[in-house]
């Protein structure tokens, strides 16, 4: 019986692991499609999970659930946008909670979540991408819903990064590698929850960035009172950067609304807690400094925040007279002296004022101080700033470890004011702007990682209320040297009413290389790191006039140059471009565009007596256009009007989508052999044709290219007293299809006609009609190949030969028998019949001979 019963219990047991094992993969695809169902059902928005990992042996009693690559996605009035995405997501319960029914309320005992992105975005009519649950008009306002029981043991958030976006208000923030953890009983209303945070923060307004990539740091005990809602902060301790912080308060959340009672300072006030806001990687090791002078830093936020209105708050730091030496530097900075803060004493956010009172520092005898107020922020915003000081840029270096490849030097002085607001900025109403003052940098060295060094011998910028002038500025580097002025036009509204930035500059420079402004070695590109696209500024609307005596580009070297650039709308304009290159002159107008997805181009250049072995050998573009022309020395007079599309990283052409025509004039030109395989080719068909010989004077050319081939409208070509034409065309790739129709003199066909030509007096030959040849070149321009019909052209000659000493023997017969005849003096009727007896017979045996 007792064996029996093990029997029983054993097999019992085995069905139970089979069952245990085999149930969340039996079903799986059956809780998927349900788990969906059930969450788009309620929600207005896609929702979707790749895979659902069911198992109830993981955790034992308890059941684990894991979903991997959960989305929500937007429809609209945000269709597309991503609101949540999270790599997983794992929960543990009893088993007992998965066999409940809808309306029974599941407790999870914990939750762990990792690699989530979460966008909160607000439209500019205040529609918020979150609202996603589905109204159900039918369901009453008192009517309940069933809880959500949590028995918490832990819960953990890893690597989560979260955006929001204002577009009412234009505020933005971004917490990044976000890291969280809880423990605490949720099962009770009242409870004590210890957490852990980590992040950085990004936050700002407009275009302007507050905090930037700021470490934050909370380690806090948080009194929960889950019934009415309420939040209060016990033990805790947060840093931001090396600042420590102690928060006191609470915060309770109602239904339309939250209540702020918080408070926040330092927990030392040692002026090192200033150095202590700035990122690590820019302030430096803060056990190597030593410090004078105290900091108060404190904030409160005590109020209602609902759609109408936000608590009143404050967030201020002050100092006076403080100063900080690192040990590491030989010098000190001292006399800093700062009353900033930030602060709403309404509760309206239009009534947000920024205000720094007093900002000095001190470094040797160089004295800089600052201060400014932005009332108004998120209306009509009221500047009021001022700038006034001198600053060494060598001193500073050594006195603050500010981390640079290349050490800086130099003079920057600085004496403005400005007062405005940013309406009479946007309407251009400058005489409500109020500014004054100059700035200038002189002494200025910077070198780049590649070892190019900038120096600024002296610039300065004057400053009044419409416009920035730049009186001058002097700069050398590598081969070049630059001089240049004009005036900035609108500055305020591009810093801060989204302008364009407008302006007209003359530049000059006695020698530009290019090569000083590019760098040697180029950046690598990965698949997770494309290239950049380059592209002309938006935002930019100037003019340049430049004039460069001498212009290195590339292997070119290019004299007496002068043009006028137009940036405007994503577009450069060259107008009147001139230059002197390869012994002639060149001039161009034309423009690029980036505005589009693929660059465009459109340009028209006119050459006049440049060389022509250098121009197509030398320029990528013409060495594609006319290939042919790199075997011929002479010059050149030349019109081009080419359009297409530029690689968007390169900024080069793409040769297949190249438009346009070519009109060339050749002068005094000859013929190099050396480049000439082509040519060379074709004598070797064509026997009579020197190469060394052919005059290319006064010919000219038509050539169109489109869809990557160019296209040549045929043109006559004298070689000494044999014509021809050319026409026919080639691809950028150097595939050729070209004919050739010769019209050649009977003479240059001696070594074709062996003897038959030797029984033909040069005076006859001459007398013989040309013989027309075609030959075609195809192949490429390496590896021509030539057909001719010759042969055709040879039996053509022979029948003229045979002809001609046909005729000569008749013609010898019948004089021999007039004479003949003459001697005789018989009548006149006797003598024609005579003559037209012996003619027939000449003929016969003429004839006959032929056909022998």
């Amino acid at each position: 019986m007792l064996k029996k019963i093990l029997k029983i219990t054993g097999i019992t047991l085995l069905i139970l692991i089979i069952l245990l094992f085999s149930a969340p993969i039996l079903f799986k695809d059956q809780i998927i499609e349900k788990v969906k169902k059930s969450i788009n059902e309620s929600v207005a928005a896609d929702v979707n999970f790749s895979d659902v990992d069911l198992s109830l042996l993981r955790n034992f009693p308890n059941a684990s659930v894991r979903l991997t690559d959960f989305k929500i996605i937007n429809k609209a009035p945000f269709q597309g946008d991503t609101l949540v995405s999270i790599g997983e997501i794992s929960l543990k319960m009893s088993i007992s909670e998965l066999f409940k029914s809808e309306n029974e309320p599941i407790v999870i005992q914990s939750f762990a979540t990792e690699n989530g992105v979460v966008n909160i975005r607000y439209n500019k009519d205040g529609i918020s991408n979150f609202d996603i649950a589905l109204k159900d008009e039918s369901e009453k306002d008192d009517k309940e819903s069933k809880p959500l029981n949590l028995s918490i043991d832990n819960y953990e958030i890893k690597n989560y990064k979260i955006t929001y976006t204002d577009e009412r208000s234009g505020v933005f923030a971004k917490i990044d590698s976000l890291n969280h953890s809880g423990i605490g009983d949720f099962a009770s209303e009242k409870l004590d929850l210890e957490t852990k945070t980590s992040a950085k923060i990004t936050a700002g307004m407009n275009k302007d960035t507050y905090l930037n990539n700021v470490a934050f740091g909370l380690d806090a005990v948080l009194g929960l009172d889950l019934k009415n809602s309420l939040y209060q902060f016990k033990e805790n301790k947060a840093k931001i950067n090396q600042l420590e912080l102690n928060f006191d308060g609470s915060l309770a959340m109602k239904e339309n609304q939250q209540i702020y009672d918080l408070t926040f300072s330092t927990l030392t006030s040692d002026f090192v807690n200033f150095l202590a806001l700035i990122p690590e990687k820019y302030s430096g090791n803060l056990k190597d400094v030593s410090t004078t002078g105290k900091l108060v830093l404190k904030g409160f936020a005590k109020g209602v925040l609902s759609e109408t209105e936000i608590p009143k708050f404050a967030v201020e730091m002050k100092t006076d007279g403080a100063s900080f030496k690192y040990a590491s530097m030989p010098k000190s900075v001292q006399n800093i002296s700062i009353d900033a803060k930030i602060q709403n004493d309404s509760g309206n956010t239009a009534d947000t004022y920024l205000a720094i009172n007093q900002f000095n520092f001190q470094i040797d005898q160089d004295v800089f101080s600052a201060k400014a107020t932005v009332k108004n922020l998120t209306g009509n915003q009221l500047v009021d700033a001022a700038v006034k000081g001198k600053i060494n840029l060598s001193n500073f270096a050594k006195a603050y470890p500010v981390k640079l490849d290349t050490p800086l030097s130099g003079i920057l002085t600085a004496d403005l004011q400005a007062a405005f607001d940013v309406a009479s900025v946007q309407n251009a109403q400058y005489e409500k702007v109020k500014s004054s003052g100059t700035a200038s940098l002189s002494g200025f060295t910077y070198t780049t990682e590649d070892k190019k060094k900038y120096y600024i011998k002296n610039s300065s910028l004057a400053f009044n209320p419409s416009q920035i002038k730049l009186e001058n500025l002097e700069l050398t580097t590598g081969k070049t040297d630059l001089r240049a002025s004009g005036v900035i036009q609108d500055f305020y509204g591009y810093a801060f009413a989204n302008k364009n930035l407008k302006g007209n500059f003359t530049l000059f420079s006695n020698s530009l290389s290019t090569s000083d402004f590019m760098s040697a070695t180029p950046a690598t590109t990965t698949a997770s790191a494309p290239k950049s696209e380059l592209k002309i500024p938006a935002f930019l609307d100037c003019s340049i006039a430049a004039k460069i005596n001498t212009l290195y580009y590339d292997n070119l070297t290019l004299r007496n140059n002068s043009a006028t650039a137009i940036i405007k709308d994503e577009k450069i304009q060259i107008k009147d471009f001139k230059t002197n290159v390869f012994g002639g002159s060149i001039g161009a107008n034309g423009s690029v565009s980036t505005k589009t997805k693929q660059p465009v181009f459109d340009m028209a250049l006119k050459m006049n007596q440049v060389d022509i072995n250098q121009t197509f050998t030398q320029l990528e573009m013409m060495k594609n256009l006319a290939p042919i022309a790199g075997a011929v020395n002479g010059k050149i007079n030349t019109t081009i009007d080419l359009k297409g599309a530029l690689d968007a990283q390169e900024m080069t052409p793409v040769l297949s989508t190249i438009t346009g025509d070519l009109f060339g004039q050749f002068l005094s030109t000859t013929i190099n052999e050396k480049n000439a395989g082509f040519l060379n080719s074709l004598s070797s068909s064509l026997k009579f044709i020197d190469v060394s010989k052919i005059n290319l004077n006064d010919v000219k050319a038509n050539l169109s290219f489109a869809n990557g081939k160019v296209n040549i409208k045929p043109f006559n070509l004298k070689y000494q007293d044999i014509s021809a034409v050319i026409g026919g065309s080639h691809g950028f790739d150097q595939v050729m299809n070209y004919d050739l129709k010769l019209n050649v003199p009977a003479k240059y066909f001696g070594s074709e006609l062996n003897k038959l030509a030797a029984k033909i007096t040069p005076a006859d030959m001459a007398k013989l009609d040309n013989v027309p040849i075609n030959a075609v070149l195809t192949g490429s321009f390496s590896k021509p190949k030539v057909s001719t019909d010759m042969k055709a052209a040879v039996t053509n000659l022979t029948n003229q030969l045979v002809k001609k000493q046909k005729d000569k023997l008749i013609d010898k017969g019948t004089t021999a028998l007039d004479n003949l005849i003459s001697g005789s003096k018989k009548d006149t009727t006797k003598t024609n019949s005579t003559k037209t007896k012996a003619k027939n017979l000449l003929n016969g045996l003429l004839n006959k001979k032929k056909k022998e």
